[in-house]
């Protein structure tokens, strides 16, 4: 064991043994949320009126007059507020949890975070239940394979927003050979390269590099892995850790190559048409984003509107047609064939069970072993 790994792990126990004792003296954080013992609050289907506020990431929607907010206020009168903060899940759920705790919202009805962060809020209290009775669009055309996962297997408090592959973006006019999460570490790209600040998406790339498979890896699989980024961190191999902010170091060349997201890269070639997302040769890890009804949210009967009407397949497919992301709504491959078969054939929109055979779904952790591991990174990334 490095003296470096040695250090972080009496520091992380340390980390775990005061907030277990702060925990014991308060009677523990995480069995009560949404600031009171009551049951889970679910959303009752109303008048859709008012105004309605969406939080989500950047780069995640069709934009403009004739983009999918704009046709959403048209159609239904509802004013509509679009705002794109949400730059990482953990940084997002502290700038909101004070509120939260409260029963409040921060004024969203709808925020849009990731599959574990989506559980993590509900086992809290913080997030409202619905019925896809009131969501015939998505009750009709949300893909199979997205309608029972481990984490809300009767979908009653999330709707997939987009799906994707987290891999490797690179400047392949400067780094062209770059094939590999384990290229990220050859000293020739020394303060070139960034990682994502998503534990969920740059450790597992790291153990599936060095083959280990994500979703059986142990504890101290994890912390492997951890212990490789660390070391590199202090060398001074990774430039910095980043959510979506990695758009900016990559169109100016100030970072080579980057963990990032499928998606993002496409839309970034406008900028720089040498930025390019590679599936890693080991592949890759799949994940998706869900819209959640907050506790505390103004007009939720606007919300579940909203959640609805972008399942409609035509609206989906001008989504799906800026953003590359892959499409959690069927009949939306049908209508970009029609506009362009070359979208339709994209394998970052439509992948196909060759293209991510080497890839692995985003894994899940639980318990004091989360806890050890997700101690560990951030002190990583907070340097």
């Amino acid at each position: 064991m490095s003296e470096m790994k040695r250090l972080r792990m009496l520091v992380v126990g340390a980390v775990a043994l005061i907030a277990a004792l702060a925990l014991a003296a308060c009677g523990g954080d995480d069995d009560v949320g949404g600031g009171s013992d009551e049951e889970v609050t679910a959303v009752e289907k109303g008048p859709v009126e008012g105004s309605v506020s969406i939080s989500n990431w950047p780069l995640y929607i069709d934009k403009g007059d004739a983009g999918t907010v704009a046709e959403f206020e048209q159609a239904t009168g509802v004013d509509t507020t679009y705002t794109e903060d949400v730059n990482d899940n953990n940084e997002f759920f502290g700038k909101l949890r004070p509120q939260l705790e409260q029963g409040q919202s921060g004024d969203r009805s709808i925020f849009v975070v990731t599959d574990w962060m989506a559980k993590r809020m509900y086992d809290l209290g913080y997030l409202q239940e619905f019925s896809l009775e009131d969501l015939p669009n998505v009750e009709e055309n949300l893909r199979a394979d997205l309608r029972e996962p481990e984490f809300d297997p009767e979908r009653k408090f999330s709707v997939p927003w987009q799906s994707g592959m987290t891999g490797v973006i690179v400047r392949k006019d400067l780094a062209p050979d770059i094939t590999s999460v384990n290229d990220l570490f050859d000293p020739k790209y020394k303060g070139k390269v960034t990682m994502l600040t998503e534990m969920r998406d740059t450790v597992p790339l790291v153990m599936q590099a060095d083959g280990v498979d994500p979703n059986s890896a142990s504890k101290e699989d994890w912390l492997e892995a951890i212990d490789k980024i660390e070391q590199a961190a202090a060398s001074g191999q990774i430039r910095d850790f980043t959510g979506n902010d990695y758009a900016d170091d990559l169109t100016r060349g100030d970072v080579v190559a980057a963990i990032g997201w499928s998606g993002d890269a496409v839309q970034l070639q406008a900028d720089n048409p040498n930025i390019e997302w590679r599936m890693p040769d080991e592949g890759c890890i799949l994940w998706s984003d869900n819209m959640v009804i907050p506790v505390g949210a103004p007009n939720p009967s606007a919300a579940l509107e909203f959640m609805d009407f972008v399942y409609d397949p035509q609206v989906q497919a001008d989504i799906a047609e800026y953003v590359n992301y892959v499409t959690p709504v069927d009949g939306v491959k049908e209508i970009l064939a029609e506009r362009d078969p070359e979208l339709a054939n994209n394998q970052l929109i439509f992948p196909d069970e060759e293209f991510t055979a080497d890839c692995s779904i985003q894994p899940t952790l639980e318990g004091e072993d989360e806890q050890e591991i997700e101690e560990a990174f951030q002190q990583v990334i907070t340097g």
